[in-house]
């Protein structure tokens, strides 16, 4: 451990109903050569209570925490993917705010250094990492997977999130198409004064907060960042019906979101994921495995095709589709 500490560095983490990856991710914080000045958790008025009780996890977390750990509330009704973040964001003081999510555990204590390396150096170690011109706006880790993490899953997140750093501008979207706007909360940072430049995350969203706010970002001119160095260990093993509702609430938000998404290649980067896991499946003789890859991938595709056409669909379908239901209250 050091006692250097980046001046210029806040993490913002919303925080529902945590689990003891919450206390693994703030002990990771700590341990950053690295140090944030300040760790900003946007809680529950139920989380809030638990902080101030000192015989809870969450308040031992927090007192064992030699960063400032500051508590502040939202509403169970306020409480969303991006309202919560712009709120966190003005409680931020620094120049740069690492967004993260409670189920994300840094891998190393270099995460913070290498998110920054972007924002110092031209990183053209990076394919197409010398921006020239281009301001760079926002510099996301890789996720890698979680112990217990199923195959399927691990060779998904090697595919989302490969060996190779990259930066992307608007001059990549005929090569990679939706992807070029691809960025995730779960740890990404930002630079506080472009962030509020852009107007912040969209208020109002079902799910895909970041990759809507990225891709107005990269549409403005600004650069993104994927540092390969910077790992998180962050993962799921969803079933089939979760995908379903998953992919179906990323559908909804795309298609509420034209001024971002409409006319921008998608669905090619899935059937490209299919064809790249049943290759790696047969070529390591796990070629049993193809039937749970087609059941997983039909649902969501399913999710998706129902999601983006969610406007034709009756009231009560859209809310037993959606994995997010309160989002749709009495609309």
């Amino acid at each position: 451990m050091t006692d250097k500490k980046n001046k210029v560095l806040n993490v913002l983490i919303p925080v529902y109903r945590p689990d003891a990856k919450l206390g693994h991710l703030l002990h990771m914080l700590n341990r950053q050569r690295l140090l944030p000045n300040k760790i900003v958790l946007m809680v529950t008025d139920d989380e809030k209570e638990e902080a101030r009780e000192g015989n809870t996890l969450l308040a031992r977390w927090i007192s064992e925490s030699q960063i400032s750990v500051e508590c502040h509330t939202l509403s169970k009704k306020e409480f969303d993917h991006g309202g919560t973040r712009n709120a966190g964001m003005g409680f931020c003081d620094g120049e740069y705010v690492l967004c993260m999510t409670q189920d994300a555990v840094p891998e190393n204590e270099f995460l913070t250094e290498e998110l920054l390396k972007p924002f110092e150096e031209a990183f053209c170690g990076a394919k197409n990492g010398c921006l020239g011109e281009t301001e760079l706006l926002v510099a996301y880790g890789r996720q890698m997977p979680a112990k217990g993490c199923k195959l399927l899953e691990q060779y998904t997140r090697s595919f989302n999130y490969p060996e190779e750093s990259r930066i992307k501008t608007m001059a990549d979207v005929p090569e990679l198409g939706i992807k070029t706007f691809f960025a995730s909360n779960v740890c990404a940072l930002y630079k506080k004064n472009l962030f509020l430049k852009q107007g912040g995350f969209p208020e109002k969203t079902i799910f895909n907060e970041d990759m809507i706010f990225a891709g107005r970002a990269v549409k403005a001119g600004y650069g993104i960042a994927y540092v390969s160095g910077a790992r998180v260990i962050h993962s799921h093993n969803l079933s089939g019906a979760e995908q379903f509702h998953r992919n179906f609430d990323l559908a909804v938000s795309q298609a509420e979101h034209p001024e971002v998404f409409a006319g921008i290649r998608s669905e090619g980067e899935g059937m490209k994921l299919v064809k790249t896991t049943a290759l790696r499946l047969v070529k390591s003789g796990k070629g049993y495995l193809l039937p749970a890859l087609i059941w997983s991938s039909g649902c969501k595709y399913v999710g998706y095709f129902l999601g983006k056409r969610y406007r034709r669909l009756p009231k009560g379908l859209i809310k037993a589709c959606s994995m997010n239901k309160r989002y749709w209250g009495d609309r």
